[in-house]
């Protein structure tokens, strides 16, 4: 069969990288894809949300499977609309998600069914919400309610921030949102946790911590994320069942109770106090650089188990991992989360080596007169699995060290507390 990946980050380059790895795929395509994708599979270089041009060209192609990496074309549609064409999308409906495409119909929810939580406000009402400012207790975290490309979530320590914080998001600050979300501060440690679901059953499929500061230490500004591991040493047997318990299976089964069962990855951004997990967010899809720590650790077809979910088989599938720990770092454009070049020049890739246990995934970057570029923010992902988390970040910063770029800056300590 011929499978197409939409997107073209470093979640899409692994995803591709694994289903490159399938027996059952004939022709694997990604949409619109980036230069790494390009060695393992075909970029078809179109907008993935013009749905009337992508539509003609999976039929032109006679891909019949497509698998959607990001969150945008997720909230826009896209499977609602592929689906009535009878092309099998894995991924949730428009309705569904809401889930992460609204901070507010998931924080209601969880407050409708008891799923452990933040306690919250929202509201698009700037007066309210000051009211409600000046009578909470901070630290205060403020959300924009709608998708901000990882950069609507700001912890303000006083009335004044969190004022001007949700004036900012009121006022228009990220398109998406006409609504501020006010929640209580969470201590402890974050955690991320994976599975898969048909809308009835699910399956566990993987857990990764992720470090969102831009600096050492975990300081600085928050961003889409400077690096992961794999497995989280937070989620535990015993943990992993009450996040099953408390969390995962009260927000299938609420979400079939309103009429909008979710099908596709469930990502749970946990945190973690007293060995009690609380959920912080949800996430309609594998997380971003997440899922390229987990695609370098699964066994399985990654494509047998899509398919399970379409087949409605899911029960019947098992999930095995590489029992060796998996990091990886990413490589950002010097000032990232803030203003920092693009179209710089990025050489020596083609001397990094990459194999089952290393790979250089590309999260950023364009081709142009045969020279790779700097195209974002976030712009390699270093993903190494080895014995140790210490060996697997040494080859991590070993891949970028390698890298001949100006531009180029990581952080040296992922994994920090782990490795400690």
């Amino acid at each position: 069969m011929n499978v197409a990946v939409i997107g073209s980050g470093g979640r899409e380059h692994a995803l591709c990288f694994k289903l490159s790895l399938s027996k059952k795929i004939s022709k694997l395509f990604c949409i619109p894809g980036n230069p790494g994708t390009d060695s393992i599979c075909e970029n078809i270089e179109i907008d993935p949300l013009n749905f009337d041009l992508l539509y003609s060209v999976l039929l032109k192609k006679n891909i019949s499977t497509v698998i959607v990496g990001p969150e945008i074309p997720l909230v826009k549609g896209i499977v609602d609309f592929l689906s009535e064409k009878n092309i099998f999308t894995f991924g949730p409906s428009k309705e569904a998600s809401q889930l992460e495409g609204s901070k507010d119909f998931m924080k209601k929810l969880c407050k409708d069914f008891n799923i452990p939580t933040a306690e919250y406000e929202s509201f698009d009402n700037l007066l309210k919400a000051q009211d409600f400012i000046k009578k909470s207790k901070h630290p205060l975290v403020i959300k924009s309610d709608g998708l901000a490309a990882g950069k609507g979530v700001t912890i303000s320590n006083n009335v004044e921030e969190s004022t001007k914080c949700a004036k900012e998001i009121l006022e228009g600050k990220f398109k998406t949102s006409s609504k501020v979300v006010i929640e209580e501060f969470l201590e402890g440690e974050e955690a991320s946790y994976f599975v898969i679901t048909d809308g009835e059953n699910y399956l566990p499929i993987g857990t990764a911590q992720d470090h969102k500061r831009i600096g050492e230490n975990d300081t600085g500004l928050n961003t889409g994320g400077m690096g992961a591991y794999s497995p989280s040493l937070l989620i535990t047997n015993d943990m992993q069942e009450k996040i099953n318990k408390k969390i995962i299976e009260p927000t299938i089964k609420s979400l079939n109770t309103i009429g909008c069962s979710f099908v596709g990855i469930l990502y749970a951004g946990l945190m973690i106090k007293n060995n009690e997990p609380k959920l912080i967010e949800y996430n309609i899809r594998f997380g971003d650089p997440e899922c390229q720590v987990i695609m370098m650790r699964l066994e399985n077809d990654l494509l047998d188990l899509i398919l399970s979910v379409k087949n409605k088989n899911l029960d019947d599938q098992k999930i095995f991992w590489k029992k060796d720990p998996c990091i990886t770092v990413v490589a950002s454009a010097k000032g990232y989360p803030e203003e920092y070049q693009t179209k710089t020049h990025i050489k020596n890739l083609e001397n990094i080596e990459n194999n089952f246990t290393q790979q250089l995934f590309h999260a950023g970057t364009i081709e142009v007169d045969k020279k790779i570029l700097a195209n974002g923010g976030r712009v390699l992902n270093a993903t190494a699995v080895a014995s140790s988390l210490q060996e697997a970040r040494d080859k991590a910063h070993q891949m970028l060290d390698l890298v001949d770029w100006e531009d180029k800056y990581f952080r040296r300590d992922i994994a920090w507390r782990a490795i400690r």
